[in-house]
């Protein structure tokens, strides 16, 4: 009777600690990243980094300052909402955002690169990283005109 016992207590303990672990794991890159403050530092740095590079400057010329922290905003709550966080992006959809504005290939690697860069500035690791790349790039097809 007393084997029993241990056995479902040791059992019980497996599986809460599995149990444990899986939610962990689970855990949504919002929180991975650090969340709404860490998603705001980051947005700060990558549009500053695209402002300054000549050449994509010229997507930004004309925005007044009013305009640009309607930008920022709505590129901190469209990432916050992509990566499971509490924020509800109510922006245009990104098709009819960058419409006209002619962005190429070029274009569109040259901003990648400053967010891999603005990533790597913050120290996010490889997995998240990967992950955030992943969900910029998944509007790539809405943004780059051919």
């Amino acid at each position: 009777m007393r084997k029993h016992f241990l056995l479902k207590t040791a059992l019980s303990i497996f599986l809460f600690m599995v149990v444990i672990a899986s939610v962990s794991q689970a855990q949504s890159l919002y929180k991975r990243i650090g969340g709404y403050d860490a998603i705001a530092a980051v947005t700060d740095d990558f549009i500053g980094r695209l402002v300054t590079d000549p050449s994509l400057a010229k997507f930004f010329g004309g925005h007044g300052g009013d305009s640009q922290k309607k930008i920022r905003m709505h590129v901190i709550n469209m990432v916050c909402e992509a990566t499971g966080g509490p924020c509800n992006y109510t922006g245009r959809d990104m098709k009819t955002t960058h419409k006209g504005l002619a962005i190429s290939e070029a274009d569109w690697n040259t901003a990648v690169g400053h967010f891999k860069a603005t990533l790597k500035k913050f120290n996010v690791p490889a997995k998240e990283s990967d992950e955030l790349v992943a969900i910029v790039g998944s509007v790539k097809k809405d943004i780059v005109e051919k």
